[in-house]
């Protein structure tokens, strides 16, 4: 994979230097999220105890992406100039809600990133293959009651190949976790040092 240090991305979020980073392989525990500004989920962390709903088959727990914990409607920003490739609406219970994905040609390479867990107004007037440019507010983030039922937060993804839609796994299983790694890489990536 390319050097992205030599590019200059914009943050996605107006998140503070210092921040508060979550230890979620013991539980998912929301009033402590909530008490805090910011608070940050790891990525490749493999969590206990909080993918409960249906579709996580209760086997998938490895988080692929980055959590950016905060209040409701706070900005969601482009990291990049790229172009919206997709965008959704997974309502079901545990899901990410309203949805948008953000395919960036940097470099020699394609990545494709999920913006999850955002408002429904965040998909008002969003054109498929609308070119958007670094820096751009394109989202806020949704409330629990839009979001899947999660407190407040980003869901922030990667991925190396087109995911054919306005999903991603946001975590996988065991048996499907080196091959994850490869097709969704580190988000620290194109965020930088965030934790």
């Amino acid at each position: 994979m390319e050097d992205f240090s030599k590019y200059d991305f914009a943050p996605v979020m107006n998140y503070p230097e210092e921040l508060f980073v979550l230890d979620l392989s013991e539980r998912y525990d929301p009033d402590l999220i909530r008490s805090k500004p910011w608070a940050i989920g790891k990525y490749n962390e493999k969590r206990s105890r909080m993918y409960t709903a249906v579709q996580y088959e209760g086997k998938r727990n490895i988080h692929m992406g980055i959590d950016i914990w905060t209040n409701e409607g706070a900005p969601v920003f482009s990291f990049y100039d790229g172009v919206l490739a997709y965008k959704a609406n997974h309502a079901q219970q545990g899901n990410y809600g309203p949805t948008l994905v953000v395919r960036y040609e940097i470099g020699d390479v394609t990545l494709y990133a999920l913006y999850g867990h955002l408002s429904l107004e965040s998909l008002s007037g969003k054109d498929i293959g609308r070119s958007i440019e670094k820096g751009q507010k394109i989202a806020e983030l949704g409330a629990e009651k839009v979001n899947g039922g999660w407190a407040p937060h980003l869901h922030f993804q990667l991925s190396v190949q087109d995911p054919g839609g306005a999903d991603m796994p946001g975590v996988v299983a065991d048996d499907f976790h080196e091959q994850a790694l490869k097709q969704y890489p580190d988000p620290r990536m194109v965020l930088g040092d965030i934790y």
